[in-house]
């Protein structure tokens, strides 16, 4: 069993990995740590975890765990990292944007590795510190890394994606309280979303060029779940394109291209990654689906965890969707 230590493990991402490495089989949660609620039952912050650990959350770091997941908000984890004395030998995912970036990967004598198992599986299997993709840039990649690999993101992407409330994080906001996204809809940060910096750097060099992205992301009146739509312009039939997908995904686990139109709920509560593919003229119509909390961080984390020990990708992962 190894053990496993959560830095900051309250908020929503927090919770569902805790409920995750609660419920794997070759892991043992040691400690979660939270300032804010040190000396509080798991369970009483997260009420769904009643039950499942009499562990209470710690206001002190212990260096001696095998694995150690950074729940922490941007810009907290390399602080964190620069305050504390963490083995070199010590596993590292760090679910915040802090090292995603080519610039930014390089701490000490870490070199972490941006966690997309769809994109570099093999450097994950063999680093001890990731760096776990933001949930837009997750849902948005799955959807274009075959077409960039495949050097067909030639001309301009558009792309439209749609979170729910889970997405902006537990603290209280004004886009954020219930009275104000029920029955609402709307869109934020046009064209400059932060995780378009991971995007561009991961198609782009799949493409061995850069890629034009528009994206628009959008604030969606409900709670789990990212649903993206992209598309290019092609002259290529679309059994080319479904050929292509599902060679690309063939060796991943979690990732699949689907037949028929996909919503959100087929995935919500997995770790899943449905991709659809619609052809309308010259025009390719690419959608995805995923969890924002599983495949878009906590369960994309511990897939990670899983091939860095060399365990089954899917390993306390079988995760089932529920469509009522």
């Amino acid at each position: 069993m190894k053990q496993v230590g959560i830095i900051g493990g309250t908020g929503y991402t927090g919770g569902e990995l805790l409920r995750l490495v609660l419920n794997h089989p070759a892991l043992e949660l040691k400690y979660a740590v939270s300032r804010s609620q040190a000396g509080k039952a798991i369970g009483e912050v997260h009420a769904d975890l009643n039950g499942w650990t009499d562990l209470n959350f710690s206001s002190a770091f212990d260096p001696e765990v095998d694995v150690l997941f950074l729940c922490l908000g941007h810009g907290l984890s390399k602080t964190f990292m620069e305050d504390h004395a963490v083995d070199d030998q010590t596993i590292v995912i760090d679910l915040s944007q802090d090292f995603r970036l080519e610039h930014t990967q390089a701490f000490g004598a870490r070199n972490f590795v941006y966690g997309l198992p769809e994109y570099q599986k093999e450097a994950i299997e063999n680093t001890n510190s990731i760096a776990n993709p933001g949930c837009f840039a997750t849902a948005i990649q799955l959807g274009l890394l075959p077409l960039a690999a495949a050097k067909h993101l030639q001309t301009d992407v558009h792309i439209n994606a749609t979170t729910g409330s889970t997405g902006a994080g537990i603290k209280p906001s004004e886009t954020g309280h219930f009275s104000w996204r029920n029955n609402n809809l709307s869109w934020y940060k046009p064209f400059n979303h932060q995780h378009l910096n991971e995007i561009g750097e991961t198609l782009g060099a799949l493409q061995q060029s850069p890629t034009n992205l528009h994206f628009l992301p959008h604030r969606g009146d409900f709670t789990r779940g990212i649903f993206a739509t992209a598309y290019i312009k092609t002259e290529q039939e679309l059994k080319y394109f479904e050929d292509l997908y599902d060679q690309a995904y063939a060796d991943h686990p979690f990732s699949q291209r689907v037949q028929q139109p996909i919503h959100l709920k087929q995935v919500v509560n997995t770790n899943m990654a449905h991709v659809h593919l619609h052809k309308h003229e010259n025009v390719l119509l690419i959608t995805s689906a995923i969890d924002n909390l599983l495949k878009g961080a906590a369960g994309q984390a511990l897939q990670n965890l899983n091939l860095i020990l060399g365990l089954e990708e899917t390993l306390g992962l079988q995760l089932k969707a529920s469509i009522f």
